[in-house]
């Protein structure tokens, strides 16, 4: 498999389990939503806002990379969220919208991408003012990496109320080969 096609196949894994925790958390009340289980961003609901605060914030260094993304506009467009524990929106059907939007761009940013802007370092500041210098593409992996840990706290979050959110393993999107 070639390395973009990894981070396609990344892409619409992510849309693909943030529709399935999207779907099984809007069973739950909002008091259900916020209530604090004690995880490490409190609730469900802030945990699904701190997923989306990072992707906007890397989306955001991404969109600064020395190759233009026109896809990234639109994260262009948002504020920089101040903290990574910012919490975006409290209304959960305003943000299911903006993760479906968001998960859109992230296909669309992806699709964009070349074997050669991947191996090209990404200069980025931190959220504590540090400089960095990185492989994009090890960086783009972060990327995905981060969503999947955290969607993973919201999966179990939601099994400690008794819904199961079902097979989250990325196996299932790996076609057969012949």
């Amino acid at each position: 498999m070639s390395l973009m096609a990894n981070f396609k196949l990344m892409a619409e894994y992510n849309r693909a389990m943030n529709r399935n925790v999207y779907h099984a958390a809007s069973t739950l009340t909002p008091l259900e939503l916020s209530k604090n289980q004690s995880a490490f961003f409190g609730s469900i609901i802030n945990t699904l806002n701190h997923i989306l605060v990072g992707d906007t914030i890397w989306l955001q260094r991404f969109a600064h990379h020395t190759t233009a993304f026109p896809s990234l506009d639109y994260v262009l467009g948002l504020l920089t969220p101040a903290t990574l524990d910012t919490v975006l929106y409290t209304d959960f059907a305003e943000l299911k919208a903006k993760r479906e939007k968001m998960d859109d761009v992230i296909v669309s940013f992806i699709l964009e991408l070349t074997n050669d802007v991947v191996a090209e370092p990404l200069l980025y500041t931190n959220t504590r003012g540090l400089d960095f210098k990185k492989n994009f593409g090890h960086v783009l992996q972060h990327f995905f990496n981060h969503q999947t840990h955290h969607r993973g706290q919201v999966s179990t979050l939601l099994y400690q109320q008794g819904i199961d959110v079902g097979v989250t393993d990325l196996l299932v999107y790996v076609t057969d080969v012949e």
